[in-house]
């Protein structure tokens, strides 16, 4: 796969894709802004719609129930399909050719965050009931409103940050799963950790949306942006229950 990029344009194979959001016409750019955040507003929508209709479920709910009691390596193998499901869902919305490839990758993604999810919902309910659910996800939202706007006001580029993150992100893997495999507790500064190292994928995201995607890749930009508020509402959930244990 090769990319070309002149002043105004990006092509790919032949195809006139459109230009980049930081070469585009106001117009184009907040036009294109505009349909990320839209789309990423549905796809937490929609993550909220299905976290309830799975938690409707006595079916979804006993087999959540057989992964815990499944112990590490249930819990082992979940990530592991998470991780291939997500790398599939990622290259679909990223295609040039097909918008409803690009959705069905956005959708895939969505539900595949909503069933990873359910145990640790599950086990927060049963520490602390729905209040501490709220409290993560209002906290979530404003962390993320906060870092949003230090990029829309500052408009720096942040793509400087890939690689780092890139390799934290890896040694964060490793950990998980030494954590997993030999079953030691990585703790809350493991926790404080991947809030910052969340916070950081989001003024990367934020500044690629600004500077980096096609005014064409809102989907795309958009689940990236879902992913990073997924991992942020995690580790700050995972935060409030130690808190609250305390």
């Amino acid at each position: 796969m090769s990319y070309q990029t002149n002043q105004q344009h990006t092509e790919f194979q032949g195809i006139d894709l459109g230009p980049t959001a930081e070469r585009a016409s106001v117009a184009e750019r907040s036009k294109f802004i505009e349909r990320t955040y839209m789309h990423l507003a549905g796809a937490i929508a929609a993550f909220v719609g299905i976290e309830f209709a799975l938690f409707s479920s006595d079916a979804a709910v006993s087999a959540v129930i057989g992964v815990l009691e499944a112990g590490r390596m249930g819990w082992l193998i979940v990530l592991g399909a998470f991780m291939v499901v997500s790398f599939i869902a990622d290259r679909w919305a990223r295609s040039a050719t097909s918008k409803p490839l690009q959705y069905a990758g956005l959708g895939v993604y969505v539900v595949a965050e909503a069933v990873v999810f359910m145990p640790l919902l599950l086990i927060a309910k049963m520490v602390g009931g729905a209040d501490i659910i709220f409290t993560a996800a209002v906290s979530t939202l404003a962390i993320f409103a906060a870092l949003t706007g230090v990029v829309l006001y500052t408009k720096k580029d942040f793509s400087w940050m890939r690689s780092a993150l890139a390799v934290a992100g890896i040694g964060a893997m490793v950990l998980i799963g030494l954590s997993l495999v030999m079953g030691f507790s990585l703790g809350i500064l493991f926790t404080v950790a991947m809030i910052v190292f969340a916070g950081g994928y989001i003024l990367y995201d934020t500044s690629n949306v600004l500077h980096h995607y096609r005014t064409d890749q809102y989907v795309s930009a958009s689940l990236a942006l879902f992913a990073s508020v997924a991992l942020l509402f995690w580790y700050v959930l995972r935060f409030i229950m130690s808190m609250s244990r305390n």
